[in-house]
């Protein structure tokens, strides 16, 4: 696919985009949900190794290339690993997939009532070789705790400054400002959230993607989905079950999935193919559903 062929499918295609991009804090977790107990690894390589196997797994299932999953964000060591002997953005280009890069270095301790993205001081050098891999768009994370108004601002701010480094490379951002789903004023985040982002695309130099929680109140974010410098809002599960987030994505038309463990929740090592392939196939399938809903 061109970049131009990749920027139209994610505008305008039915599916959703897959998180596989879980990094070194939250890899023992998700090997856990995966079956896997901290006795499987003697190491980080041999635990990295581990998670590349479960996200090979994923990514050569049939039902993953079945035309349902737009893009997948990858973790770095993902993207510069191999999936069936090629590059992994090549695997999943050959199948229509669209990849991803996650290029946040993790949270800096809550300020504000917010936690912002630590410093990337090598995010040049990561941004040239995800490019020269065939790699479309980046994704960044941040984390809103509660509804300062203050906070939210420097969040969506630094937030953009870094959008705008990665469309300097003809990289496609996307913004994930994390709102807590169990946060007491979590409507109220949802409501600052969306005014500050659409302050902020008044400036943009270009159309950028939004990662955000599933809004409190059905329909909040349309603003967002219909503004002309957003290429696509997309959904976190943001600790939502599959069935949960499903129906509660479903309420926000214009919003697709990108979900994380909602996607891999029923998935285990122990598995046959064919009850591999099975289960995530339904995830699948679910997840499609409400994102086209």
């Amino acid at each position: 696919m061109t970049n131009e062929e990749m920027r139209a499918r994610i505008a305008q295609g039915d599916g959703f985009i897959a998180a596989l991009d879980q990094s070194g804090g939250s890899t023992p977790k998700a090997l856990q949900g995966y079956g896997l107990n901290e006795d499987a690894w003697s190491s980080d390589e041999e635990m990295f190794d581990l998670i590349h196997q479960m996200r090979s797994r994923i990514i050569t299932s049939p039902c993953f290339g079945s035309g349902k999953v737009l893009g997948a964000i990858l973790f770095e060591r993902t993207m510069d690993g191999q999936v069936g002997g090629k590059p992994t953005p090549q695997a999943l280009t050959e199948q229509n997939i669209i990849p991803f890069i996650k290029i946040d270095k993790g949270l800096e301790d809550e300020v504000n009532g917010v936690q912002m993205m630590k410093p990337m001081p090598e995010l040049d050098a990561l941004l040239t070789r995800a490019k020269a891999l065939g790699v479309f768009g980046t994704k960044e994370r941040s984390v809103i705790n509660a509804a300062n108004a203050e906070g939210i601002a420097a969040v969506v701010k630094q937030q953009f400054e870094v959008g705008e480094a990665v469309l300097a490379y003809g990289m496609v951002p996307i913004i994930e400002p994390e709102v807590n789903i169990k946060s007491a004023d979590r409507a109220q985040s949802d409501v600052i959230l969306r005014d500050e982002i659409l302050k902020a695309l008044d400036s943009v130099s270009a159309p950028v993607m939004l990662k955000l929680s599933i809004p409190a109140e059905a329909g909040l974010f349309q603003p967002l989905v219909d503004h002309p410098k957003v290429l696509r809002v997309v959904a976190l599960s943001g600790g939502f079950g599959r069935d949960e987030a499903c129906q509660e994505l479903a309420k926000n038309p214009g919003m697709i999935a990108s979900f994380s463990r909602a996607l891999l929740s029923d998935l285990r090592a122990d598995m046959t193919d064919e009850e591999f392939d099975s289960s995530l196939g339904t995830a699948i399938d679910d997840i499609y559903c409400a994102s086209v809903a």
